[in-house]
């Protein structure tokens, strides 16, 4: 009988000869699974080798299943697992495969295409495997308020603008309701500049040129509020230790154990 700590060294561990053997036969068949999901979108590869297909994607999520069964039955805290960003990311990776099987009849098409989507965030599960992809993720998550507040000035200007380009140039112009004059400014500020509305008259231009030399000028702000905790985080990541079990930093450069969910940390 394999012992709990064994297997926890051969899934989250990345040290030992097993462990990264797990890991690249994993990351392999997270490859596999979702190239197989996109295969299965092209409508002539699907009516051809339905069958085929079907079969093989059962064969990885019995195999995804087996592995976030293992987690769960290896790791020191469950619950901390299970709710962890890892867990849930495990979990979403299975269940729509499992859901399709509860929807039934051709009402539900809609639903089942969906729910064939959604395994496409399998390939989240890669982010385990990338210290610079955990760094960034956790870098986004601790500027999330301030590009939050970024966000919503940028969402007042563009309010304000709509309502301007509605007032100035009209329906008759394009700008047939202020949404879609919010529509326009958001567009524009963009710089992504579709053309399907274009303002015509000389202060409607004004206006745009204004709109654009502002959203030019918002680009670089969430760019630098994510830079700065970019270089936060990677200070961090070299001075503190990173639990494989629950994702959570802030442990001292000797601990040991998890202060928070008391897995062993790799030394």
């Amino acid at each position: 009988m394999i012992s709990k700590e064994k297997i926890y060294n051969v899934i989250f561990g990345t040290e030992s000869p097993y462990g990264k053997l797990f890991d690249v036969l994993l990351i392999w068949a997270i490859l596999l699974s979702v190239f197989t999901i996109m295969l299965d979108s092209i409508a002539i590869i699907h009516s051809q080798h339905a069958a085929l297909l079907k079969v093989i994607e059962w064969s990885f999520t019995i195999v995804f299943s087996c592995e976030y069964l293992l987690r769960i039955y290896c790791s020191p805290n469950r619950r901390a697992y299970i709710f962890s960003f890892y867990g849930l990311i495990d979990l979403l990776s299975i269940v729509p495969t499992y859901l399709s099987l509860l929807v039934a009849g051709t009402h539900a098409l809609l639903i089942i295409r969906l729910l064939r989507v959604l395994r496409i965030f399998r390939i989240l599960k890669l982010i385990r495997y990338r210290t610079e992809a955990n760094i960034l993720l956790k870098s986004l998550l601790l500027a999330r308020r301030k590009v939050f507040v970024f966000f919503s000035f940028v969402l007042v200007l563009t309010m304000i603008f709509g309502c301007l380009m509605f007032v100035v140039e009209g329906p008759e112009n394009g700008f047939t309701s202020i949404p879609k004059s919010v529509y326009w400014a958001i567009v524009t500020i963009t710089t992504v500049g579709y053309g399907d509305i274009t303002p015509h008259t000389v202060i409607g231009q004004a206006i745009a040129a204004l709109a654009m030399i502002t959203g030019y000028s918002v680009i670089a702000i969430p760019t630098g509020i994510i830079t700065a905790e970019l270089t936060a985080e990677i200070h961090r990541e070299r001075t503190q230790k990173i639990c494989n079990n629950c994702s959570r930093g802030g442990h001292d450069p000797d601990a040991t154990y998890c202060k928070y969910c008391s897995s062993p940390l790799e030394q």
